[in-house]
Order: C-alpha cells, then structure tokens, then sequence
C-alpha cells in the first residue's frame, strides 16, 4: 500500500527575493550551498553563517526565471534581510521581501512523486522530505496537514531543525548540515568557510545533533543527557518520547543514558549512520 501523500502550508517560513545579475556571485561568496551551477527544480540546503563558522541562518536557494527566492524562517526574514543589505556593497543585486506562501508535499517515510504543475521543487537534504511548494494549491488526492505533522516526521527521519540549532550557538556540521546536502566543501569561500573546512578536513567531529527516544514528555531545552554520571550531551527540542539531542558520540552511541533520570537511546537514522558509525570509531 503506497503511503498518504500529505501538504502543508508552512507559516514558520517565508521568501526573500533576490535579483539582479550578480545575484549568483553574491551569494556564491556568502552562503555554504553553490549557487554557480544551476539547479531548476531543487530547493538547495544552505546557511549564513558567522564569521567564526556558526550557524546565522538556515534558508533554501529556489531559483527562478529572474533571480532566486531564499527561502527562511519567518521570524528571522528581517534579520536576514539586513545581514545582506551590509554584504551587498557594490553588487549588482536587488533584495526584497516575498509574500508568496511557502507549502511543503510530503509522504511519512517514502518519497512522493514529483507534482503536477510549476511551483514545485524538490527539498534537496533527503527524498523522504519531499516537495516544496511555492504559491501553489494543495494537489488532487493529498491529505491535508498541520505544520506540526511536518515538524513530526522530521523528528521521526531525525532531521533537526531551527528550534534545535538557534542562531549564533552551534556548528553547522553539529546540525549535520554536511550530510544533509546543506554545504559544498568545493565551491571555493564563504563566511564561515574556513572554520566549517578545518573541522571536516581533520574529521575530528564530537557532537552531532541525533534524535533520542526517551519515557515519558519532551524534557526541558538544555536538559543533560547521562551515562551514568558523565554529560554525554543536551536536549534540544522534542514531544513526547522523541526529541532531538546533541550528543558526544564518543560517549552516547550504544549506551544507556537517562534524560532526567528516565532511560533513554539515541537511535541513529539510515541517512547518516555510515558517516556517524566512521566518526565515533
């Protein structure tokens, strides 16, 4: 039996516009995805980091006839807006907010075809996400669904999100956006560029963000994962059972912690266990 095909608008997210003819260079020296080469048809998975190489601003680069949409977190459109006004300097580029809505096609844990009709674009992390759609309608024969079933099969897939990385506080590669399409270790500079290389280069990566199932509700943002008595990471944002969690992989995988004194596993997701597995060895 094929799996439920399911749309949702996403209000957490909204489009910045950008324009002009060096929008693609513009954002080639800034962001961790390329935008050299042309990719009609995919939402590419990038972010604006600091200087220092954490994580600013998570977006997707959709590109359009004239130009490209950024597509973010609502609440931090503004913010990002005027973080690229300070880069733009001299460039040839235009940056404006865009109102049209943003809707994700989803389908639990398969991965649905590709819909009929413009508007589309495949997410670029993983296939199981699906479609994202841009002031589109919802499609013949979906199921409609809220948001928060959006944020639930992410946390299923354990694919972390904003409210688990924050602004300013964390490594990209912690957020596992090296695994997840999100940056392009080729493509030349970027803000952030040099930090982000090094800690891939060596390998050396301690903590990753991985889902943990634990009994009983989501504890508290910043809670202690244990092994026995050592801080094995923090939990970041969950519901009950499941949350997310960054973790030293030296110390979490394969062992028993607890979470508030409730025992509780990091389970690690098919996508990224090769690369976890080879880190923590």
């Amino acid at each position: 039996m094929s799996p439920t095909v399911t749309f949702a608008h996403l209000q957490s997210r909204s489009l910045i516009a950008v324009g002009g003819p060096d929008w693609r260079s513009f954002l080639q020296g800034l962001i961790t995805q390329d935008v050299e080469t042309p990719a009609p048809g995919v939402a590419r998975f990038g972010a604006l980091l600091t200087p220092q190489g954490r994580l600013l601003y998570d977006l997707f680069v959709v590109e359009r006839e004239e130009g490209a949409w950024l597509d973010v977190e609502a609440e931090h459109r503004d913010a990002l807006m005027q973080r690229l006004m300070i880069y733009r300097l001299r460039a040839k580029v235009e940056i404006a907010a865009d109102d049209t809505r943003v809707s994700v096609l989803f389908a639990g844990d398969g991965a649905p075809a590709q819909p009929d009709g413009p508007g589309w674009a495949r997410d670029g992390r993983l296939a199981e996400l699906g479609w994202r759609g841009y002031g589109v309608d919802m499609p013949a024969g979906t199921v409609a669904a809220s948001e928060a079933e959006r944020e639930a099969q992410k946390l299923q897939l354990g694919v972390p999100g904003p409210k688990d990385w924050g602004v300013d506080k964390t490594y990209p590669i912690e957020a596992n956006f090296d695994l997840l399409n999100g940056i392009d270790f080729h493509k030349g500079c970027f803000v952030g560029q040099e930090t982000t290389s090094r800690m891939k280069r060596r390998g050396v990566i301690k903590n990753r963000m991985l889902p943990i199932a634990y009994e009983g509700p989501a504890p508290v943002f910043g809670t202690e994962v244990l092994v026995g008595d050592l801080r094995a990471g923090e939990m970041l944002s969950g519901v009950a059972g499941r949350g997310i969690a960054l973790v030293r992989l030296d110390r979490a995988l394969g062992a028993a912690l607890t979470v508030e004194g409730r025992p509780a596993r990091v389970e690690v997701p098919a996508w990224m266990s090769a690369a976890v597995g080879e880190e923590a060895a």
